[in-house]
């Protein structure tokens, strides 16, 4: 069963596995981008313990980001006992500038091993009732143009589609407290 689990070093060899078998595809929207250069990224479990916490201190809207981040809480996409780590979401709090042109509230990524068998659309509707929980009554989800699979993911959650700004295609879905 697809669930969001914030990141958490008992997944490591699972996260692990996951991020390597993105290899050199960048995996953007979904917070993966943040390793320090995917490619050589440190897998062990300590280069592991640091990215949760990173992520973790992320999600405080408390704690002063650069001008142009926003607090985002990130999940890691899991399926089964014991939990896969099959994909990673991002669900940012709230939009500047280009997330409200191109980057979207939420961002989520499916490693290629488990793509077309419903992660995507089950992990976007959880990500959306975490957005209502967050107050956010309508949610910016984009994906890139020809990304036509991803399209579907969103109209299927109840997207709307409002245009298409530098190859990204933009669609709001009104969350369950929306």
């Amino acid at each position: 069963m697809t669930a969001l689990a914030r990141p958490d070093v008992r997944l490591h060899a699972s996260w692990a596995a996951a991020v390597a078998e993105f290899g050199d595809t960048v995996v953007h929207g979904s917070g993966v981008w943040r390793l320090p250069d995917q490619r050589y990224a440190d897998l062990t479990l300590d280069g592991c313990a640091r990215f949760v916490a990173m992520l973790l201190e992320e999600s405080d809207p408390g704690v002063p980001l650069p001008d142009d981040r926003v607090p985002c809480t990130y999940f890691w996409i899991t399926d089964g006992d014991p939990d896969e780590v099959v994909g990673f979401l991002a669900l940012r709090h709230r939009l500047n500038d280009w997330l409200f042109h191109e980057g979207g509230h939420i961002g989520y990524s499916v490693r290629p091993s488990r793509r077309r068998q419903g992660h995507a659309s089950r992990a976007l509707a959880l990500a959306l009732r975490q957005a209502a929980d967050l107050g956010i009554a309508r949610a910016l989800v984009t994906c890139d143009d020809d990304n036509v699979p991803s399209a579907r993911t969103i109209e299927r959650n109840g997207g709307v589609y409002e245009d298409t700004r530098n190859g990204k295609r933009r669609y709001w879905i009104e969350t369950a407290e929306g």
